[in-house]
């Protein structure tokens, strides 16, 4: 199906051989409504060590099965950015349809700091990385931090699991257009 001009006629295409020209009407309210129209799951990234911490996510993504390899993209300024850094450890847990609380909780700025942002949470410390894994998550990885890549006001944070685990569910909470939604399919 071709796009209607107006999809992409900017007036702005390069003459051959030079650099791409950036709308100069690009702004950052019109660029995050546009990646909302992107779908994504939730995901509660935390780290242990001497300061644990948790944040609500949804930029993350496997990368590769051999190695085993995911990623992770965190604020340069966020608290968890430091935390990833020095204990050189994280874990994700993708969030079932019935933890929007939890994804609420940890994107919540004034939620408590260190160990005390978790007595409010039932979890478990994880036996590869002691980070804390969300209990009752659809599935949980643990991993190492292998490299830090620049991107941009955020760090691209690739990780080697080092384990896994699943609940026997399908129910998917998902982020779309600035909205939490539940995914509840059906038998296949």
């Amino acid at each position: 199906m071709a796009l209607p001009d107006s999809m992409y006629d900017t007036g702005l295409t390069p003459p051959a051989g030079e650099p791409p020209v950036r709308n100069p009407q690009l702004d950052r309210t019109g660029l995050r409504r546009v990646f909302g129209r992107f779908t994504t799951g939730v995901t509660v990234v935390t780290t242990g060590g001497s300061a644990p911490h948790g944040m609500t996510a949804n930029s993350f993504t496997s990368v590769s099965l051999s190695p085993p390899l995911v990623l992770i993209c965190v604020l340069r300024e966020a608290a968890m950015h430091e935390a990833v850094l020095e204990h050189k450890y994280f874990a994700v847990s993708v969030l079932s349809a019935d933890q929007e609380d939890l994804a609420r909780y940890f994107a919540d700025r004034h939620r408590p700091r260190g160990i005390q942002q978790f007595d409010l949470v039932d979890w478990f410390p994880g036996r590869c990385s002691g980070s804390p894994l969300v209990a009752g998550a659809l599935a949980w990885l643990e991993c190492s931090l292998t490299a830090t890549y620049d991107g941009g006001d955020h760090s691209i944070f690739l990780g080697e699991v080092l384990d896994v685990g699943l609940r026997d569910t399908e129910d998917a909470l998902l982020f779309y257009n600035g909205v939490f939604h539940g995914l509840h399919p059906t038998g296949v």
